[in-house]
């Protein structure tokens, strides 16, 4: 059985064709992946996590709410226990100036995040599934 991996936009993006394109990504490479789509409220995450038990969790964001939305998301999560040590990554756009923001990164993985992929660098997204998650064969 493929690992499930959870897939989500944060609270206030709406957008969609990140969520569909990454899908897509996570597929090709043999995980079974549950897409809970736009604008997704933080109980939502928690609640879905507790039940679905996924090998990782992963947040988009293309509004550049990345950051703020993302430090909510990842309180909520690691307030509940049987979301405590699991892996989860954010990519995207993490602010909205335009600009890779190293500061934004450091404060998400100090909040909890074990990976942040700014900007979508889908080449270091594609390591850390490597490393966190082996696909059956």
């Amino acid at each position: 059985m493929a690992p499930l991996i959870l897939l989500s936009g944060t609270s206030s993006d709406a957008h969609t064709w990140n969520l569909i394109y990454i899908q897509l990504f996570l597929e090709e490479r043999g995980y079974e992946v549950h897409n809970l789509g736009a604008c997704v409220p933080d109980e939502l995450l928690v609640n879905t996590t507790r039940a679905r038990r996924p090998e990782l969790l992963v947040l988009s964001s293309v509004n550049g709410h990345g950051f703020r939305d993302g430090l909510g998301a990842i309180a909520a999560l690691r307030a509940e226990p049987s979301a405590r040590h699991l892996p989860v990554a954010i990519g995207g756009k993490l602010g909205t100036d335009g600009l890779r923001n190293a500061g934004y990164a450091r404060r998400l993985l100090d909040a909890g995040f074990d990976a942040v992929f700014d900007n979508g660098d889908l080449v270091a997204f594609d390591r850390f599934l490597a490393a966190r998650c082996a696909v059956a064969a």
